[in-house]
């Protein structure tokens, strides 16, 4: 692998960790923004399911990032964020938050084209390990 795929690689990874890190803190400390009636409530979530969602972000972050972790667990961490990420757009868009900001939809799905990006280069970099 080349600098730039390692520089390509760690952007795209530390981008999409720094999303899922914020999407913690901000359904978990500042609930209420940018929904009154809280976010997981405003989409319909059970409430147990904020602090499954949190597990699984913490883990797949830490995941992603620890370069020791195995293989296979780093691609279900990429897996279960692409379906966190595919997940939050469907649900703003179920809700018509298109109508508040096409950012509740879009955002999501920029930041899977990232992860997809990252998916990629760290395909890349096992390859060039075997």
């Amino acid at each position: 692998m080349t600098r730039r795929d390692k520089i390509v690689y760690w952007t795209t990874t530390g981008i999409v960790s720094a999303v899922m890190v914020f999407s913690i803190i901000n359904f978990t400390l500042l609930d209420h923004f940018p929904f009154p009636e809280g976010g997981f409530v405003h989409l319909g979530f059970p409430a147990y399911f904020k602090a499954e969602l949190t597990i699984a972000k913490v883990l797949g972050v830490s995941t992603l990032l620890i370069p020791a972790i195995p293989a296979k667990l780093k691609e279900f961490a990429y897996f279960g964020f692409a379906i966190t990420l595919i997940s939050a757009s469907i649900a703003h868009f179920s809700r018509g938050d298109a109508s508040i900001s096409v950012l509740f939809v879009i955002d999501p799905l920029i930041f899977l084209g990232l992860l997809t990006v990252s998916y990629f280069y760290f395909r890349k970099m096992r390859k060039a390990a075997s």
